[in-house]
């Protein structure tokens, strides 16, 4: 399938709202993490969504070019290509951009799909986020709102984070304290700035005790009823059933019930990017491990070919990864959910 549309990526998250699933949102860095990811959906039979951060456009760029639009445009390029092979149906995102890196990442990314668009041609990325926890909550909505125009000239999906998740991600660091619970006054306010969808379409990465990094089960501290605490303010306000489409971010060491509990309340895309990292990296150290004077030239010898050729331990790390996908769909109920050939 190609690259879901604006169209079908607006059916995805309408889908998975009102069937209480969610699509694991995957961070990747590089082709082979993109073709594990989609590999995994594939596997699953699960729409997906694939997404990079600031630090992996950077990254995808080359490490002594550091551009993060290069980066970006490359990857949904070369995504936009390979994911045809696949029978699912993926969305390019771009993860937290915090305000100093708009002007250098999201704005000029949007910008290239509004002139896509003004061609007749599919935007670049299907969504994008601004991630405005660092700033107070009346800027993060005015600028919100001026994406937000931006978002719906290009024909793309807008998110947006109200609250903060804790931890460490691409150098955005947020404290481990009370504001890490969004409020319904923030809810509302939100609302109120934005709309729910007349505006241009968003989603809401609404923080219920949500921590980055790694942490063990039971570690972290959520409060899923929170989402259903401001999905019912605002919808008794406007006269809607959940009227928000919700975004868990900082999944890793949270328990399943405390994940499907927030599916229940209208998250509809989780980002995952701790545990893939892992799943990919863990199976090339174990072939490191057991295959080491194969992979060295130990005490003057020539080693094996068959054993450090990248594209051996690569296949492993790429199936680590794939593996992981699919137990997140399971997870977030999306496996087999998938609009292909529907």
């Amino acid at each position: 399938m190609p690259i879901a549309s604006p169209e079908v990526y607006a059916e995805m998250l309408d889908r998975a709202k009102a069937g209480r699933f969610a699509y694991p949102a995957i961070n990747v860095t590089s082709s082979q993490t993109l073709n594990a990811a989609l590999r995994g959906f594939a596997d699953a039979e699960s729409d997906g969504i694939i997404q990079v951060s600031t630090g992996g456009a950077e990254y995808l760029s080359g490490p002594s070019i550091k551009d993060m639009v290069t980066g970006s445009v490359a990857f949904a390029l070369f995504a936009t290509e390979v994911a045809k092979k696949y029978g699912v149906n993926i969305a390019l995102h771009t993860d937290h951009c915090p305000k100093n890196k708009l002007d250098g990442f999201v704005r000029p990314l949007m910008a290239l799909s509004k002139e896509r668009v003004a061609r007749g041609e599919a935007p670049l990325f299907q969504s994008h986020m601004w991630d405005g926890s660092a700033v107070p909550v009346a800027e993060n909505l005015e600028i919100a709102s001026g994406l937000l125009d931006d978002a719906a000239a290009a024909h793309v999906v807008l998110e947006i984070e109200v609250g903060v998740v804790g931890g460490e991600e691409d150098g955005v660091e947020g404290a481990i304290d009370d504001k890490l619970y969004t409020t319904v006054s923030d809810g509302l306010q939100m609302v109120e700035a934005l709309g729910l969808g007349e505006k241009g379409r968003y989603m809401a990465a609404l923080t219920f005790g949500n921590v980055h990094g790694v942490y063990k089960p039971g570690n972290v501290k959520l409060r899923p009823e929170i989402l259903n605490e401001i999905q019912q303010a605002v919808g008794a306000k406007y006269g809607k059933d959940k009227p928000l489409s919700l975004v868990f971010h900082g999944g890793s060491g949270s328990l399943l019930e405390e994940i499907r509990e927030a599916l229940d309340y209208g998250v509809v895309k989780m980002n995952i990017d701790t545990d893939t990292q892992y799943a990919f990296s863990r199976p090339v150290a174990d072939h490191m491990f057991r295959n080491y004077d194969g992979v060295l030239k130990v005490d003057g010898e020539v080693g094996n070919k068959k054993m450090y050729d990248p594209r051996v331990w690569g296949k492993q790390a790429e199936a680590g990864l794939a593996q992981r996908v699919v137990e997140a769909c399971e997870h977030l109920r999306s496996t087999g959910t998938t609009l292909a050939g529907k």
